[in-house]
């Protein structure tokens, strides 16, 4: 599939301000500054529809994108030290609202530092999407910092660390594009999948 013409759509602060999707909505979640922006604006070949930022925590809205075939949904990123408590609280129940109206979500990006092993936030995460039945796959980021040799290693080990088949896990560099293409072929089948339930 081919992307042109993404924007921005709207930013929600609160669950009454989600929006209901009219066609499948996407999520991208992980850990602060695990490449959410990197990923959407290489989707969307863009260099700025996401504003990245060096400093991790920048994302604490759930922004929205419509990508043409479908709506993307980026959430606050988690797992960030240097916030208040109080902060990390109100992210935590913002997420947990978004993920409780799971009948708009088609799928899940969670992004995962192909470099790290998985936190207790990331594994966390994972159980609760499975605990919930949300379908997701894990985006291995920053995929250029190591060789192809051991890019693949390190995908079998985080597949295995999250519990998940290999085919579970895309390796993706918002650098050098490696990766966007199977990236894609995953969200047009997960598009499919959605219009036959829909019949479209």
């Amino acid at each position: 599939m081919r992307i042109d013409g993404a924007k921005f759509i709207t930013s929600a602060a609160a669950s009454g301000q989600f929006l209901v999707p009219q066609k499948p909505m996407l999520a991208v979640c992980g850990k602060s500054n695990s490449g959410k922006s990197t990923l959407i604006n290489l989707l969307a070949n863009q260099k700025n529809l996401a504003k990245t930022s060096a400093a991790p925590g920048r994302t604490r809205l759930v922004n929205y994108f419509d990508f043409g075939e479908f709506l993307l949904a980026d959430l606050p990123g988690y797992g960030y030290a240097a916030v208040s408590k109080e902060e990390k609280m109100k992210w935590g129940r913002m997420l947990d609202a978004f993920f409780a109206q799971k009948e708009n979500i088609a799928h899940v990006f969670l992004l995962s530092d192909i470099r790290r092993d998985p936190s207790a936030d990331d594994l966390q995460m994972v159980g609760f999407l499975n605990f919930h039945i949300i379908p997701f796959t894990v985006i291995a980021t920053k995929s250029d910092k190591l060789s192809r040799m051991k890019r693949k290693e390190r995908a079998r080990s985080l597949a295995n660390a999250y519990g998940l088949g290999e085919g579970n896990v895309v390796a993706v560099s918002g650098t050098t594009g490696e990766g966007k293409d199977e990236l894609l072929e995953k969200i047009a089948n997960i598009l499919q999948i959605c219009n036959e339930r829909r019949g479209v």
